[in-house]
């Protein structure tokens, strides 16, 4: 089975290496030298001021709305993972869908002005498959109205834009280290803020105290010497990742069939991770014919992101009609795409492609 994704593993023995080291100290939780060492080294390697490593990528997205007191209406994508609006919903803020931009998937920013009423709080946008959304234009719609960006950056790791990590804008950035993702910590995720949030967030994550002094609410979003000690046996490796998941971009460039659409992945001063390789097909039932005869072939694929947001049983209270994005995922499939991955398979790949699109 050739999977669409699978999961980096370093070497055995690096990671036992690294995780003797909280074993030997039986300290295995409560922000232990690793995680600590794990937060430092991200910091480094993203050049950001301020990260803090949590539990995952879902957990991150509620101490964020949690932190910067979002209660009320949330302007946000229908095309991204559930977990971006199920964080929405869990902390009692309304989803206000807009649709998304054709070309790059990720938020109309030129739509979002039509949807802010005296309740909008902020702005949840996701940089879909690791594309940036137009980071200026929110920057400049939330200034004048005065409301909070919050990134959803779950596919953005190790993007640049304009010379700066992707991860480094709007008020608040989160991103998923689920086992499924290009850099993973198994299961994990972090947090990147502005310094006044610092020590707001901390005690978010450890409960609202520290020893027995109490300070504020809190939540357990702290994660483990497990799962920092993976973290920190891959992060050295992401420069061979990254140059070996570009390569295999280019092998599929050269082989996809010409009247397959992608999304826009080559744009002005971005530098993209490379995490994904999604197809836009011209209907859903060339895509399933397509899915269903790779998976013949032991191929699997996944339809990411479907169905759109806007259309699932907790989102139908706030029914709105988002024309593109409902149409894209009802077109787009995800090819596996991963180190390891051989060129023997993506001809396989792209030559059923070719001989279901004739």
């Amino acid at each position: 089975m050739i999977n669409v994704t699978k999961t980096y593993l370093p070497p055995f023995e690096e990671y036992m290496a690294i995780l003797k080291r909280a074993w030997d100290k039986a300290w295995i939780t409560n922000n232990g030298e690793l995680v600590l060492e794990l937060e430092k080294n991200l910091k480094d390697y993203l050049s950001l001021n301020n990260l803090f490593y949590c539990t995952n990528g879902t957990i991150v997205l509620q101490m964020a709305l949690k932190a910067l007191n979002i209660t009320k209406e949330v302007i946000t994508t229908p095309f991204s993972y559930v977990a971006t609006v199920n964080a929405l919903l869990w902390e009692g803020c309304t989803p206000v869908f807009v649709d998304v931009d054709r070309e790059t998937l990720c938020i109309d920013a030129n739509k979002i002005e039509n949807a802010i009423t005296p309740n909008t709080q902020a702005i949840l946008a996701t940089h879909v498959y690791g594309i940036p959304c137009d980071v200026e234009k929110i920057e400049a719609i939330a200034a004048k109205h005065n409301l909070k960006v919050i990134y959803d950056g779950a596919h953005a790791f190790g993007c640049t834009y304009k010379g700066r990590a992707l991860l480094s804008y709007g008020d608040i950035s989160t991103c998923s280290f689920h086992a499924t993702k290009l850099f993973h910590t198994v299961e994990g995720g972090c947090i990147i803020f502005n310094d006044e949030l610092a020590q707001k967030l901390l005690l978010y994550r450890s409960f609202g105290h520290i020893g027995d002094d109490y300070y504020s609410i809190g939540i357990n979003g702290k994660n483990s010497e497990f799962h920092a000690a993976m973290g920190l046996a891959i992060l050295p490796k992401m420069s061979e990742i990254l140059q070996e998941r570009k390569r295999l971009f280019s092998v599929y460039a050269s082989l996809l069939p010409a009247e397959l659409k992608r999304p826009a992945f080559e744009l002005p001063d971005f530098e993209y991770n490379y995490s994904y390789l999604p197809v836009i097909f011209e209907t859903e039932k060339c895509l399933l014919k397509v899915k269903e005869a790779l998976a013949k072939k032991q191929i699997n694929t996944r339809r990411y992101f479907y169905p759109s947001l806007n259309k699932l049983p907790q989102t139908l209270p706030h029914k709105v009609n988002c024309q593109i994005a409902e149409e894209i995922s009802t077109k787009v499939l995800c090819l596996p795409v991963f180190p390891g991955l051989e060129d023997k398979d993506i001809e396989l790949i792209t030559t059923t492609l070719k001989e279901m699109l004739s």
